[in-house]
Protein backbone atom coordinates (compact mmCIF):
# COMPACT_ATOMS: atom_id res chain seq x y z
CA UNK A 1 0.00 0.00 0.00
CA UNK A 2 2.30 2.85 0.90
CA UNK A 3 4.78 2.03 -2.61
CA UNK A 4 1.36 2.39 -4.49
CA UNK A 5 0.64 5.77 -2.43
CA UNK A 6 4.60 6.76 -2.42
CA UNK A 7 6.09 5.09 -5.72
CA UNK A 8 9.84 5.22 -5.90
CA UNK A 9 10.31 8.37 -8.89
CA UNK A 10 13.00 8.16 -11.99
CA UNK A 11 16.16 9.27 -11.45
CA UNK A 12 15.89 12.06 -13.51
CA UNK A 13 12.93 13.28 -11.31
CA UNK A 14 15.34 14.16 -7.87
CA UNK A 15 16.98 17.76 -9.27
CA UNK A 16 13.12 19.02 -10.21
CA UNK A 17 11.90 17.62 -6.61
CA UNK A 18 14.13 19.55 -4.95
CA UNK A 19 13.57 22.50 -6.69
CA UNK A 20 9.84 22.36 -6.46
CA UNK A 21 10.50 21.85 -2.59
CA UNK A 22 13.15 25.11 -2.16
CA UNK A 23 10.54 27.46 -4.38
CA UNK A 24 7.63 25.64 -2.00
CA UNK A 25 9.53 27.29 0.76
CA UNK A 26 10.15 30.37 -0.42
CA UNK A 27 6.94 30.77 -1.39
CA UNK A 28 5.72 30.46 1.84
CA UNK A 29 7.97 32.89 3.03
CA UNK A 30 5.62 35.69 1.51
CA UNK A 31 2.24 34.12 1.27
CA UNK A 32 0.70 30.64 2.42
CA UNK A 33 -1.18 30.78 -0.59
CA UNK A 34 1.71 30.77 -2.44
CA UNK A 35 3.39 28.29 -0.61
CA UNK A 36 0.06 26.12 -1.41
CA UNK A 37 0.34 26.44 -4.92
CA UNK A 38 3.90 25.94 -4.50
CA UNK A 39 2.95 22.66 -2.07
CA UNK A 40 1.04 21.54 -5.51
CA UNK A 41 3.16 21.76 -7.74
CA UNK A 42 6.03 20.04 -5.64
CA UNK A 43 3.81 17.54 -5.23
CA UNK A 44 2.63 17.17 -9.05
CA UNK A 45 6.80 16.65 -9.78
CA UNK A 46 6.62 13.73 -7.54
CA UNK A 47 4.21 12.07 -9.21
CA UNK A 48 4.97 13.10 -12.78
CA UNK A 49 8.29 11.37 -12.22
CA UNK A 50 7.05 8.40 -10.40
CA UNK A 51 8.30 5.20 -11.60
CA UNK A 52 6.43 1.88 -10.04
CA UNK A 53 6.47 -1.62 -10.53
CA UNK A 54 4.78 -3.09 -13.52
CA UNK A 55 3.00 -6.79 -13.61
CA UNK A 56 4.30 -7.81 -16.80
CA UNK A 57 2.85 -10.60 -18.64
CA UNK A 58 6.56 -12.20 -19.89
CA UNK A 59 4.89 -14.39 -23.16
CA UNK A 60 6.18 -13.39 -25.96
CA UNK A 61 3.15 -13.75 -28.36
CA UNK A 62 1.69 -10.57 -27.24
CA UNK A 63 2.96 -6.76 -27.31
CA UNK A 64 3.11 -4.65 -24.09
CA UNK A 65 2.38 -1.05 -24.03
CA UNK A 66 5.34 1.02 -23.97
CA UNK A 67 3.93 4.18 -22.78
CA UNK A 68 1.18 5.37 -20.02
CA UNK A 69 -1.38 6.90 -22.05
CA UNK A 70 -4.38 7.20 -24.06
CA UNK A 71 -4.25 5.29 -27.78
CA UNK A 72 -5.02 7.78 -30.51
CA UNK A 73 -4.11 5.77 -33.30
CA UNK A 74 -4.71 2.24 -34.97
CA UNK A 75 -3.35 2.04 -38.42
CA UNK A 76 -1.56 0.58 -40.96
CA UNK A 77 1.69 1.97 -42.13
CA UNK A 78 4.74 1.39 -43.86
CA UNK A 79 7.89 1.92 -41.76
CA UNK A 80 10.21 4.74 -40.28
CA UNK A 81 12.29 5.92 -43.25
CA UNK A 82 14.71 6.96 -40.42
CA UNK A 83 15.54 3.36 -40.36
CA UNK A 84 15.45 2.59 -44.08
CA UNK A 85 11.61 0.82 -43.34
CA UNK A 86 10.07 2.48 -45.61
CA UNK A 87 8.95 -0.21 -47.99
CA UNK A 88 7.89 -2.38 -45.08
CA UNK A 89 4.46 -2.51 -44.15
CA UNK A 90 3.82 -2.29 -40.46
CA UNK A 91 1.05 -1.72 -37.86
CA UNK A 92 1.44 1.45 -35.75
CA UNK A 93 -0.37 2.03 -32.64
CA UNK A 94 0.22 5.43 -31.05
CA UNK A 95 0.11 6.84 -27.23
CA UNK A 96 -0.42 10.24 -25.97
CA UNK A 97 1.17 10.91 -22.62
CA UNK A 98 -0.42 13.92 -21.13
CA UNK A 99 1.27 15.42 -18.20
CA UNK A 100 -0.50 13.14 -15.58
CA UNK A 101 0.95 10.14 -16.68
CA UNK A 102 3.79 8.36 -15.65
CA UNK A 103 6.62 8.99 -18.36
CA UNK A 104 8.74 6.08 -17.95
CA UNK A 105 8.75 4.00 -21.38
CA UNK A 106 9.32 -0.13 -21.48
CA UNK A 107 9.90 -2.50 -23.97
CA UNK A 108 7.00 -4.39 -25.77
CA UNK A 109 8.60 -7.50 -26.18
CA UNK A 110 11.91 -9.69 -25.36
CA UNK A 111 14.65 -9.07 -28.23
CA UNK A 112 17.69 -7.21 -29.03
CA UNK A 113 18.34 -3.66 -30.04
CA UNK A 114 19.89 -3.26 -33.45
CA UNK A 115 19.31 0.38 -33.72
CA UNK A 116 18.82 3.33 -31.92
CA UNK A 117 18.90 6.48 -33.63
CA UNK A 118 17.72 10.38 -32.58
CA UNK A 119 16.27 12.92 -34.95
CA UNK A 120 16.38 16.91 -33.34
CA UNK A 121 12.90 18.41 -34.76
CA UNK A 122 9.88 20.75 -33.26
CA UNK A 123 7.73 20.81 -30.49
CA UNK A 124 4.05 20.74 -31.89
CA UNK A 125 1.35 18.93 -29.94
CA UNK A 126 2.17 15.37 -29.62
CA UNK A 127 -1.53 14.51 -30.17
CA UNK A 128 -1.16 16.10 -33.84
CA UNK A 129 -0.57 13.88 -36.32
CA UNK A 130 2.40 15.28 -38.09
CA UNK A 131 4.05 15.03 -34.33
CA UNK A 132 5.43 12.07 -35.43
CA UNK A 133 7.28 13.11 -38.53
CA UNK A 134 7.84 16.47 -37.03
CA UNK A 135 8.90 16.82 -33.35
CA UNK A 136 11.94 15.49 -31.87
CA UNK A 137 11.95 11.45 -31.40
CA UNK A 138 14.34 9.00 -30.49
CA UNK A 139 13.33 5.68 -32.75
CA UNK A 140 14.32 1.75 -30.69
CA UNK A 141 14.68 -1.05 -33.69
CA UNK A 142 14.02 -4.23 -31.36
CA UNK A 143 14.58 -7.87 -33.17
CA UNK A 144 12.10 -10.35 -30.86
CA UNK A 145 12.30 -13.43 -30.46
CA UNK A 146 10.14 -14.50 -33.54
CA UNK A 147 12.99 -12.59 -36.05
CA UNK A 148 10.43 -9.62 -36.14
CA UNK A 149 11.50 -5.84 -36.84
CA UNK A 150 9.73 -3.85 -33.42
CA UNK A 151 9.88 0.28 -33.64
CA UNK A 152 9.78 2.07 -30.33
CA UNK A 153 9.66 5.68 -31.16
CA UNK A 154 9.54 8.41 -27.86
CA UNK A 155 8.33 11.77 -29.59
CA UNK A 156 8.78 14.93 -27.53
CA UNK A 157 5.58 16.96 -27.42
CA UNK A 158 4.50 20.62 -26.41
CA UNK A 159 5.80 20.73 -23.15
CA UNK A 160 8.65 18.44 -22.98
CA UNK A 161 12.14 19.18 -23.73
CA UNK A 162 14.19 16.13 -22.89
CA UNK A 163 13.99 12.58 -24.72
CA UNK A 164 16.02 10.38 -21.97
CA UNK A 165 17.43 7.24 -23.28
CA UNK A 166 18.71 4.58 -21.02
CA UNK A 167 18.82 1.84 -23.83
CA UNK A 168 22.25 1.21 -25.82
CA UNK A 169 22.50 -0.78 -29.39
CA UNK A 170 23.02 -4.60 -29.03
CA UNK A 171 21.54 -4.37 -25.91
CA UNK A 172 19.39 -7.27 -24.89
CA UNK A 173 16.66 -6.66 -23.19
CA UNK A 174 13.19 -8.76 -21.41
CA UNK A 175 9.99 -7.46 -22.16
CA UNK A 176 8.76 -4.86 -20.28
CA UNK A 177 12.07 -3.30 -19.02
CA UNK A 178 12.51 -0.01 -18.97
CA UNK A 179 14.15 1.62 -22.01
CA UNK A 180 14.01 5.48 -21.03
CA UNK A 181 11.65 8.67 -20.57
CA UNK A 182 10.38 11.73 -21.61
CA UNK A 183 9.65 15.09 -19.79
CA UNK A 184 6.45 16.74 -19.47
CA UNK A 185 3.69 15.60 -22.03
CA UNK A 186 4.91 13.50 -25.15
CA UNK A 187 3.97 10.54 -27.49
CA UNK A 188 5.20 6.89 -27.91
CA UNK A 189 4.69 5.36 -31.36
CA UNK A 190 5.46 1.34 -32.21
CA UNK A 191 5.64 -0.02 -35.10
CA UNK A 192 5.21 -4.00 -35.78
CA UNK A 193 4.69 -6.41 -37.93
CA UNK A 194 3.03 -10.27 -37.82
CA UNK A 195 0.97 -9.02 -34.84
CA UNK A 196 -2.84 -8.45 -34.26
CA UNK A 197 -3.93 -5.40 -32.47
CA UNK A 198 -6.24 -5.92 -29.33
CA UNK A 199 -6.55 -1.96 -28.27
CA UNK A 200 -8.64 0.42 -30.08
CA UNK A 201 -8.41 4.27 -29.86
CA UNK A 202 -9.28 5.87 -26.82
CA UNK A 203 -8.44 3.14 -24.79
CA UNK A 204 -6.17 3.69 -21.71
CA UNK A 205 -2.89 1.87 -21.68
CA UNK A 206 -0.26 1.18 -19.21
CA UNK A 207 3.43 0.69 -19.91
CA UNK A 208 4.61 -2.73 -19.35
CA UNK A 209 1.22 -4.37 -18.50
CA UNK A 210 -1.67 -2.92 -21.32
CA UNK A 211 -1.79 -6.11 -24.05
CA UNK A 212 -1.45 -4.16 -27.54
CA UNK A 213 -0.98 -6.99 -29.94
CA UNK A 214 -0.81 -10.72 -30.57
CA UNK A 215 0.29 -13.03 -32.90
Amino acid sequence: MFSKIFPKIHAEGYKFLVIAIIITILFYIFSDFLGLIGLVLSVWVYYFFRDPERVVINDDNFLVSPADGEVIKVEDVTGPKELGLENKNFKKISIFMNVFDCHVNRTPCTGKIEEIFYKPGKFLNASFDKASEENERNYYKIKDLHNNDIVVVQIAGLVARRIVCESNKDQELNQGDRIGMIRFGSRADIYYENYQPLVKVGQKAISGETLLAKR
